[in-house]
């Protein structure tokens, strides 16, 4: 975490704190102050992935705060920020396809599920998910059906990776899971007007208009300081 403690400094009420889960160790900054109330947890995108060439890093931190600082300015009592798998801490575990074709794998979404639970100690649950996280939130719900999750926010999400890829011509992410339909659950969807990088179009096929809620003035890397509904 040196590097990334050198650009950007979580307040005092947040704690840095890895926490095992599945095959990885994930990075988080935790504030926890009630044992009752809901937990808000945000979940990264994908990082640093892939270079401005399209080719795999061979880190996936993510270079921007924007799912960092969206978390430390939430005032609820209880609010984790959550790294993907091999983001901050590189796992013995890691392989790159964790981060490229591999990311919505079996293991991942079994070590996010792990973290959530970990975290959660019984609260209900509000899951927030930028970008590639959005995805991963999606699939974790949509496979514990029995979680506690009273609210569901996506922030300029991808909802499903095979027509996200065949948008672009890019190679199928052969090693992932898909997310073919929603979650049951309350939700709330965030789009940017104009994203590049999530175009609009495939966000109002995966998602019904009274569910999106349209961002002016932003990309999908700069968002202003975006105040959530939840």
């Amino acid at each position: 975490m040196a590097g990334c403690a050198a650009t950007w400094h979580a307040p005092s009420d947040f704690t840095y704190t890895p926490i095992s889960a599945g095959k990885y160790t994930l990075a988080t900054y935790q504030h926890l102050s009630d044992t009752t109330s809901p937990i808000h947890i945000y979940i990264e995108g994908d990082g640093n992935s892939f270079n401005a060439r399209g080719v795999p890093t061979s880190d996936p931190t993510p270079h921007g705060t924007f799912v960092r600082d969206m978390a430390t300015r939430d005032t609820s009592p209880n609010v984790v920020y959550l790294a993907r798998p091999c983001q901050y801490i590189m796992s013995p575990a890691c392989t790159r396809s964790d981060w490229t074709d591999g990311r919505f794998s079996p293991d991942i979404i079994d070590s996010m599920t792990q973290a959530i639970k970990t975290l959660a100690q019984n609260r209900p649950i509000v899951l927030i998910g930028y970008s590639g996280g959005a995805m991963v939130s999606g699939m974790v719900i949509n496979q514990n059906p029995k979680m506690n999750i009273v609210h569901w926010i996506t922030v300029a999400g991808v909802l499903n990776h095979s027509d996200w890829t065949a948008h672009f011509g890019d190679k199928p992410l052969t090693k992932s899971l898909n997310m073919t339909a929603l979650p049951r659950v309350p939700q709330t969807h965030y789009i940017v007007s104009g994203d590049r990088v999530v175009p609009n179009h495939l966000s109002h096929k995966w998602v019904g208009a009274e569910k999106l809620i349209e961002i002016t003035n932003a990309t999908h890397d700069r968002i202003p300081e975006l105040q959530l509904s939840f």
